[in-house]
């Protein structure tokens, strides 16, 4: 479901969340900063994601601005999705996200 600015919260870290609080939508957001993937590749890379739920998180992030749905008309269509300036703009919380995560991991294993 797209936000709206009226469905925005007052709080900036709230506002972020809200856009993307789904594991799901930032393990998309960590594949397609490296580029463009197909439905398949998406759904290969994170692995655990029902086709419906993936559908789905992926309508979610278009109607919200964070990445492009492309349709080729071929026979057996082909279907891209390319992250949008805002989709990028993500990568400097993916990243401290990822460093957090490896420090994490290192004091603990």
């Amino acid at each position: 479901m797209a936000v709206t600015a009226k469905d925005l919260p007052a709080c900036p870290v709230e506002t972020t969340l809200t856009l993307i609080s789904s594991k799901w939508i930032v393990l998309i957001l960590r594949d397609l900063m490296t580029g463009t993937k197909r439905f398949g590749e998406l759904k290969k890379s994170i692995g655990h994601v029902s086709q419906k739920v993936l559908t789905a998180q992926l309508r979610e992030m278009e109607e919200n601005g964070l990445l492009t749905r492309t349709v080729y008309a071929e026979v057996s269509p082909r279907v891209e999705y390319t992250l949008t300036d805002l989709g990028y703009s993500l990568n400097p919380i993916l990243n401290a996200l990822r460093e957090w995560g490896e420090a994490y991991q290192a004091q603990n294993t």
